[in-house]
């Protein structure tokens, strides 16, 4: 059961948008954005607030491949594998991502909720293939060396705290 303060948190997030059905998607966008992955309690409590059913909210929740109900990291790390990264190499950088930060096939986001590793179909970048993204920051031309050289900078700046050493 979640704390009360993130029943609260929706509430204020509710009253931007209004009590109606047609504020659900962006409610659960701010949700997702507050917490980086949509409760489930949340979302069936957000669907009774607005007067739709359960079943509705998780039926757009899930259609969308942006909502998630799984926690993810600080840094969410999407390797391209649209035809241009693939062929220009991605799988080997997505390899040395998951090797260094302990993730599988299975298992997406480290125990610490720093890192999230994804594999995405697009990112439209192709000319810059092979590449990825670090929540909005686009890297190109990524290798496994380049990928261990951005986790370094990406881990320091985490445990250096906000505005922390660039590398």
């Amino acid at each position: 059961m979640l704390d009360k303060s993130y029943y609260d948190k929706t509430d204020e997030i509710i009253a931007v948008y209004g009590k109606k059905p047609s504020s659900l998607i962006p409610i659960m966008h701010d949700i997702q954005e507050t917490y980086r992955y949509l409760p489930g309690e949340l979302l069936t409590y957000v669907a009774q607030q607005i007067g739709i059913t359960e079943s509705k909210a998780y039926s757009v929740a899930t259609f969308y491949e942006n909502f998630s109900f799984e926690p993810k990291g600080k840094y969410v790390i999407k390797v391209c594998d649209g035809t241009a990264c693939h062929v220009r190499k991605s799988t080997p950088v997505k390899e040395y991502l998951c090797k260094a930060l302990g993730l599988s096939d299975e298992k997406h986001t480290t125990d610490d909720l720093m890192f999230t590793v994804e594999t995405v179909s697009c990112l439209g970048a192709c000319g810059l293939a092979p590449a990825l993204m670090v929540n909005d920051a686009v890297y190109s031309k990524m290798t496994p060396e380049k990928a261990e050289e951005m986790l370094n900078t990406l881990k320091a700046e985490a445990f250096g705290g906000e505005g922390g050493s660039e590398q």
